[in-house]
């Protein structure tokens, strides 16, 4: 497993430069590796599509406490938790821009010929499958409601 291997090699990095921060996201996400490796369901490794989706819970679960310390008026909590979610990010595929989503979107949108609201979960399900990990869930959903209700 890749991500496991140069995982290590990050871990060993930040023990020696003593970046306290790096160090607790990378333990995290080693951690849920290993949870998702030995779980019941699971073979023992990980496919690189399984460990994407894993990055990207990962970084949406602190982003989602960074935002909720913030509502909170908890910036000293909110800091740490959107330092984590910038480390792990790095691990996965570069994301693409809104304009390369919305290109994306309409030409599955031709190719299935999805006239409304109605074929959104059509439309949902091929752009997440073709975006996986490349881009967020939820903006690939406003983009495409955006599109189909227009």
């Amino acid at each position: 497993m890749a991500l496991l291997n140069n995982l290590t090699d990050e871990i060993k990095s930040a023990m020696r430069a003593k970046d306290a921060a790096k160090l607790e996201a990378l333990r995290a996400i080693k951690s849920a590796v290993l949870l998702a490796k030995t779980a019941a369901t699971a073979q023992n490794e990980l496919s690189e599509e399984e460990e994407i989706k894993l990055l990207q819970k990962l970084v949406k679960q602190r982003k989602d406490s960074a935002t909720i310390y913030r509502e909170q008026n908890r910036d000293d909590l909110a800091l740490p938790e959107e330092t984590q979610a910038a480390v792990i990010a790095e691990f996965l595929p570069e994301q693409l821009e809104v304009p390369a989503i919305e290109k994306i979107i309409d030409a599955i949108i031709d190719k299935t010929g999805a006239q409304g609201m109605k074929d959104m979960g059509k439309v949902m399900g091929m752009s997440t499958k073709e975006m996986a990990g490349k881009a967020d869930g939820k903006t690939i959903s406003s983009i495409v409601r955006q599109k189909l209700s227009d």
